[in-house]
Parts: C-alpha cells; sequence; structure tokens
C-alpha cells in the first residue's frame, strides 16, 4: 500500500539509489562541476541519504567523514549549491554533480578547490583567495 502512494520522483530516487555502487563505508565520490561553465568545484562523499536529500530537495547535502554527519553546502558559510543535474559514471560508483554554486566552493575562500598545480615541473597557486575564510565561517 505504502508503495503505491509513492510519487514519480520518490520512484525515480529509489531507481537511482538501487543503481549505484556504494563502497564498503556506504561512500560514494562526487565530483561537483559549475552548470554553464564546466568548472570543476570540489570533490567530495556522499552516503545514500545524502544522496536521496539532494535529489529530494534540490540543495546538494554531502557526508561529511571527519564529522560523520550529514554536511549541507553552505549551512555556515551560505555558500550554498543546487543541484540542476546529476550523473553517474559507467561503473555507476562515481557521482558528476551539475551544479549552480553560490559565491565561493572552497574552504579557503577559492571558488574551487582546485587551485594547486603541477606545472613546468613545480607546484603552482593558481587561483587567488576570492573571500577570507574568517568572513564565510567567523572563525
Amino acid at each position: 500500500m505504502a508503495e503505491e502512494r509513492k510519487t514519480g520522483a520518490e520512484k525515480a530516487i529509489e531507481e537511482v539509489l538501487a543503481a549505484l555502487a556504494f563502497d564498503q563505508d556506504g561512500l560514494i565520490g562526487a565530483v561537483a562541476q559549475q552548470f554553464d561553465t564546466g568548472e570543476v568545484l570540489m570533490f567530495a562523499w556522499m552516503d545514500r541519504a545524502a544522496v536521496a536529500e539532494t535529489l529530494s530537495t534540490g540543495r546538494v547535502c554531502y557526508w561529511s567523514r571527519s564529522r560523520r554527519a550529514p554536511w549541507r553546502k553552505g549551512e555556515r558559510s551560505g555558500q550554498e549549491q543546487r543541484l540542476v543535474e546529476l550523473r553517474f559514471d559507467c561503473d555507476q560508483d562515481a557521482l558528476l554533480l551539475q551544479v549552480d554554486q553560490k559565491g565561493v566552493a572552497c574552504h579557503t575562500g577559492r571558488r574551487s578547490c582546485f587551485f594547486t598545480a603541477f606545472r613546468g615541473g613545480r607546484l603552482e597557486t593558481i587561483a587567488e583567495v576570492i573571500v577570507d575564510p574568517e568572513t564565510l565561517y567567523g572563525e
């Protein structure tokens, strides 16, 4: 009876969750990419509940391994991510989240977490801080 009351969206979310190959810790890696520019913003982990919440609310939720708790992107900093599209790879063990990022994605105050590059035989910082992390987190 409860199955009959599920909406099409709820059924689709269950279908996505059933298709994904979570690791032995119940996690799956997710790359966040700005939907309109293709800019790679960050990498994080998601558990089943985070994927389900993200799909049902449209606000991206990750799993914080250090806090062992859900982490809703921007809950402290205000730098939210809104899901535009969720994709998974051919092995169904990695996610690509196309998002609309409000502000910076990185806790260091940079737009992207990928701000260090190996170029010309040396490490180089390729993106500067846009917002002081103290301003974002009040620390």
